[in-house]
C-alpha cells in the first residue's frame, strides 16, 4: 500500500476566530508547496475548544482562491444536523469554484450537547444520519428529491468522492457497501472493559468490516488520521506536548476517560506521535493500521502548538518522515472523480 499525505486541521489555534481562519488558510498553502495533496477541516458548533468552524464549505471555498492544487476535503461534516440537500448544493458550489478539488467527509455527530439548538435527539442519532445520507447519496447521483426536483447545479463525479468517519465495524460496513471511502480518527475512547485495548485492536476489525463489505471491483479508500507533531528538538517537542496534552487530558476526564498522569502514558492514551523526524517515524512505522490506509492525515491536535512551529512541523513531515517511511504526496483521488467537472446544461 502506498501512503499518501494529507493535513488534517481542527483550527484550534490560540487566536480569535478570524486569526484562526487565516493561519489555517496559511497551514494549508504551506502544506501545499510542500506537496502535500489533501487538507481536510473539521466541522465544530458551539465549543471553541472542540474545534473552530462551523461552516466548511464557506472556508474551503476560501482555501480554493487561495491554492491551486491542493485536494480539500470536509473531516467532516455532522450530516446529521444538516440538511442533506442543502449539503449536497454547498458542496457541489464548492467542487465547482476549486475546479473540481472537493471530497466530502460525513459524520454523525459528537457531543449531545451539540444536537439540542438543531432540534435533534441524540437518541436518534443514527437513524437520522443513515435517512440523510440516503438522500446525500441520491442528491449527488441526480436522484429525483421529490416534486421532480434534482440537484443544480449537478454533482459531476462528487458522488465518488464521500468518505464516511466511524467509531464502529458496522460504520465500516455501511461505508463500504456505499463504497464511500473510510476516515479512520486520530484517536478513540477505549471500552470500559478494554482500557488498555491499542488504536490498532479498535480500528482493524473497521478495516476489515469496510473491506468485506464493498462492491465487487470497488477500489477502497482508507484515510488514517494521526496526531503527529515534529519539531526539530525532542524536549520542545515534548515540552509543548505536555501543555497541549495535559490541556486535553482535563476535558477528557471530565467526560469520564480515565488517564494516566504521566507524560509518557498521555502520549500512548491519546496516540499521539511526537519528536524528531526519526522518533516519529518510528513511532508510526509501528502503527498496523496505517499500513492498509492509503493516506496518512496528519494534525497537530492535541498537542496543539505554535503556528510557526505547526508550518515547521508540516515541512519536517513532508521532507524527513514521509521519506523515511517510504510515503509519496499527492492525494489519492478515485479515477473516477479525475474527470474535469462539466457545469450542467440542464
Amino acid at each position: 500500500m502506498t501512503q499518501r499525505l494529507a493535513l488534517f486541521t481542527r483550527l484550534l489555534d490560540d487566536a480569535p476566530p478570524a486569526e484562526r481562519f487565516r493561519l489555517a488558510l496559511e497551514q494549508i498553502q504551506h502544506a501545499e508547496r510542500f506537496g502535500i495533496g489533501r487538507a481536510w477541516v473539521a466541522q465544530h458548533h458551539f465549543r471553541a475548544e472542540e474545534g473552530g468552524l462551523p461552516s466548511p464549505f464557506v472556508f474551503l471555498a476560501a482555501a480554493a482562491a487561495r491554492t491551486s492544487g491542493i485536494r480539500l476535503g470536509t473531516g467532516v461534516v455532522t450530516l446529521t444536523l444538516e440538511d442533506p440537500v442543502r449539503v449536497a448544493e454547498d458542496a457541489v458550489v464548492a467542487d465547482l469554484l476549486s475546479d473540481g478539488r472537493v471530497d466530502l467527509g460525513l459524520g454523525s455527530g459528537g457531543a449531545p450537547s451539540s444536537f439540542v439548538p438543531f432540534g435533534i435527539d441524540p437518541a436518534e442519532k443514527t437513524p437520522q444520519y443513515e435517512r440523510k445520507l440516503g438522500v446525500l447519496h441520491a442528491a449527488l447521483a441526480g436522484g429525483d428529491l421529490g416534486g421532480g426536483a434534482r440537484l443544480y447545479p449537478s454533482a459531476g463525479t462528487l458522488r465518488d468522492r464521500l468518505w464516511q468517519a466511524t467509531f464502529s465495524a458496522p460504520g465500516g460496513t455501511r461505508a463500504g457497501v456505499a463504497g464511500d471511502g473510510l476516515l479512520l480518527s486520530r484517536t478513540q475512547p477505549r471500552p470500559e472493559a478494554r482500557p488498555d485495548a491499542s488504536l490498532a485492536d479498535l480500528q482493524q476489525p473497521i478495516v476489515d468490516a469496510y473491506l468485506e463489505a464493498l462492491p465487487a471491483g470497488a477500489t477502497p479508500r482508507i484515510t488514517a488520521s494521526r496526531t503527529v507533531f515534529v519539531a526539530d528538538d525532542r524536549d520542545e517537542a515534548l515540552r509543548l506536548a505536555e501543555i497541549g496534552l495535559r490541556r486535553a487530558a482535563v476535558g477528557l476526564r471530565r467526560a469520564g476517560h480515565a488517564l494516566p498522569d504521566d507524560l509518557p502514558g498521555l502520549i500512548r492514551a491519546t496516540d499521539t506521535h511526537v519528536g524528531r523526524p526519526d522518533d516519529v517515524a518510528a513511532s508510526l512505522a509501528a502503527d498496523p493500521v496505517i499500513a492498509r490506509a492509503d493516506e496518512v492525515a496528519f494534525q497537530v491536535h492535541s498537542v496543539d502548538a505554535p503556528h510557526e512551529l505547526v508550518l515547521r512541523s508540516i515541512e519536517l513531515f513532508a521532507t524527513e518522515v514521509a521519506p523515511a517511511l517510504g510515503w509519496t504526496t499527492p492525494a489519492s483521488v478515485p479515477a473516477s472523480a479525475s474527470a474535469a467537472h462539466e457545469w450542467s446544461t440542464v
